[in-house]
């Protein structure tokens, strides 16, 4: 009620949807790891005042909601969050020196929606960070912290591409699945055939 009072008028305060105000809530409560009521609360005044002061630029979204995908995207998200503070603790604790790489993901989806929420879940996930986007090209330059955590470059590239694959599967389109070159449907894996389909980036 309080979100839906907050965004009745367009054009007035504040200046964002409804949908923007939830995720930049969720977005804060994920970055302290701890829900609470005052984190909520917090979250969402911090996602008023910044849509109010620095509105962002509008964004199409025609996309769907499919509840096994998401749920699954979701599930993942949290386990991989889990496993990776597990490791980097543990290899901070045994006093190893990371062997760090930057590679780099040609996401397949073509929507600036997407390619924000695959940057945005992959930084989330402890030991990588997006140092860089190039949303004409659909391109993600990513810092891993050990690429023996990551179980190697095709791992951690294959990881970035998994994880984008999760968000397409849970949100695109019926269209916009085609066009990323995946089966339409919330299984995983399912790609058209060549002609059809956007070869899979593999530049490291």
């Amino acid at each position: 009620m309080l979100i839906r009072r907050a965004t009745y008028r367009p054009g007035r305060f504040p200046r964002a949807t409804a949908g923007m105000i939830i995720w930049l809530t969720i977005v804060w409560v994920l970055l302290w790891g701890d829900v609470t009521t005052g984190n909520v609360v917090a979250g969402f005044l911090l996602a008023l005042a910044l849509t109010t002061i620095t509105p962002l630029p509008a964004a199409t979204f025609d996309g769907r909601f499919r509840p096994v995908a998401l749920l699954r995207l979701g599930g993942v998200f949290l386990l991989d969050v889990i496993k990776a503070s597990i490791q980097i603790s543990s290899y901070a604790l045994r006093g190893k020196r990371p062997r760090g790489a930057v590679i780099r993901v040609q996401t397949r989806g073509h929507s600036d929606v997407f390619l924000t929420a695959t940057a945005g879940f992959t930084s989330l996930v402890p030991g990588s960070v997006v140092v860089d986007a190039h949303a004409a090209s659909g391109t993600l330059y990513i810092h891993v912290f050990d690429i023996d955590i990551a179980g190697g470059l095709e791992a951690a590239h294959q990881a970035v591409l998994d994880q984008e694959e999760r968000i397409l599967r849970a949100f695109a389109s019926h269209n916009q699945l085609i066009d990323a070159g995946f089966v339409p449907g919330s299984k995983m894996g399912q790609r058209l055939p060549v002609p059809y389909a956007p070869a899979a980036g593999d530049d490291k």
